[in-house]
């Protein structure tokens, strides 16, 4: 069953790269904290019972629901614009994530640690080069922090991988959770939308101090 999550998650990473809007980035961010919820739930079951209680809380509150809804909130708050203005086709865009994640595959062959499934591997990492893609290949902040958080996932899943052998790394993704958190915040804090009207990362060499 891990398995077939950890596929569908996959295939969300697929989708994630030919979305246009900003509001289906957002849906996507929401389904793969659910995605995260059920691997964490059948994953971790040997843990602790009170630290399994919380993985889950925060998967599925968090990422599932706080972030995307306050997501969503920031980018009506600052009026920012539905299109994702991505810096190439779609179409390029699918044909490089899905390279991305058939490298990672054959990466996986190399893997000799027995305490991480290759799945895991190439899911995880799959996920931080398509993280590290959206940021460079959008124009948009809101979609760098989109592409920021889709790394955290990435990370999140490595550290569920190794989750009963070495729990602490469950606490740092969560750790890392919270810091995305307090990044979003900070965003909205600063009201961008009223600063630069596009929210365009090229319009941030007019800034001043």
């Amino acid at each position: 069953m891990t398995n077939v999550l950890l596929i569908i998650f996959t295939i969300s990473l697929l989708y994630l790269s030919i979305a246009h809007r900003l509001i289906t980035y957002i849906k996507i961010l929401a389904f793969q904290g659910v995605l995260l919820f059920g691997i964490a739930f059948i994953e971790l079951i040997e843990i602790n019972a009170i630290n399994l209680t919380f993985v889950l809380f925060e998967t599925i509150a968090v990422k599932a629901i706080v972030i995307p809804l306050f997501m969503n909130y920031t980018m009506k708050r600052n009026r920012i614009t539905r299109d994702a203005e991505p810096f190439v086709p779609n179409f390029v865009s699918l044909i490089i994530i899905t390279l991305i994640i058939i490298a990672t595959f054959v990466l996986s062959n190399s893997i000799t640690d027995t305490r991480i499934s290759k799945i895991y591997f190439v899911v995880a990492l799959s996920t931080l080069f398509a993280g590290l893609y959206i940021i460079v290949t959008r124009s948009k902040i809101i979609t760098h922090i989109i592409g920021y958080l889709v790394i955290e996932n990435g990370v999140f899943i490595l550290s569920v991988a190794l989750g009963n052998e070495m729990p602490v790394l469950v606490n740092l993704g969560i750790l890392l959770d919270i810091f995305a958190s307090i990044f979003l915040l900070g965003v909205f804090a600063n009201r961008i939308g009223d600063v630069l009207k596009d929210v365009d990362v090229d319009q941030l060499k007019n800034l001043k101090d």
